[in-house]
């Protein structure tokens, strides 16, 4: 079979070995099965998406609605280059999973709006609701509400005119779409457990998503959370599109 490819941009080796480390567990993937890029640290230029099963970006602390001011060299090379592998992507509805960056990522090439000013969530447990108007072999096996585990400063602020709602929360209403047949994004994070984000919680401590003084309370009011539902999304991705 035609390997995945995993887009990572965490720079904490850390967090970036977990979010790799998931996405094999989650997907029932095997290492051979699938090629990791960590675009902190390599370019993607010369990627051709047609040379995989299908292709999933991973979440880090980038923000697209960031100005260019406060933008690494680093981010906006990624940026630039993962937006260049939408054209060949959507042209041929190849397989596609966008979690949490890759909602503002996929928002942003759909010319859409993607932004601060509301929807943002902390971290945190948050319960995910299913679009009952809108059927979809990725949500499969999962009930119409469900907890999944967020955090994002930015959001979508408008669902882009080419995007199918799939999910919605209380405080987000763009939680999942669909573009064509093949192409999702999701603002919560399917691949990630209790053990991913109680590292993540220590590992992004001081970058704004919470106050660092509370982090110890945090972990602790998530350890009993029920997070079982969204790795059946990654799941179901990688067995629809496995080639």
């Amino acid at each position: 079979m035609k390997p995945f490819l995993l887009l990572q941009h965490r720079y904490l080796d850390e967090a970036s070995d977990n979010e790799y480390e998931a996405v094999l567990d989650y997907g029932n993937l095997q290492p051979n099965e699938i090629v990791r890029i960590r675009m902190d640290q390599q370019s993607i230029a010369d990627i051709n998406p047609l040379d995989y099963s299908g292709i999933i970006t991973g979440g880090g602390p980038a923000n697209i609605s960031d100005s260019e001011d406060e933008k690494s060299d680093v981010q906006k090379r990624f940026e630039y280059e993962l937006a260049d592998l939408y054209p060949t992507i959507f042209e041929h509805d190849i397989p596609y999973l966008g979690m949490c960056y890759g909602m503002g990522s996929i928002t942003r090439y759909l010319g859409g709006e993607v932004g601060k000013e509301k929807y943002s969530e902390p971290v945190g447990a948050v319960t995910i609701t299913k679009n009952q108007k809108e059927k979809d072999p990725l949500l499969d096996g999962i009930p119409e509400t469900f907890t999944a585990l967020a955090g994002h400063k930015e959001s979508c602020q408008q669902l882009p005119d080419k995007a199918t709602l799939l999910a919605s929360s209380e405080h987000c209403p763009v939680q999942m779409i669909r573009c064509k047949n093949n192409i999702y994004a999701t603002q919560f994070h399917p691949e990630l457990d209790v053990a991913g984000i109680t590292l993540r919680i220590k590992a992004y401590k001081n970058h704004g998503y919470f106050d660092p003084e509370k982090a110890n309370e945090l972990i602790d009011s998530l350890q009993e959370v029920d997070v079982n539902y969204p790795p059946v999304i990654l799941r179901n991705f990688v067995e629809r599109f496995k080639t």
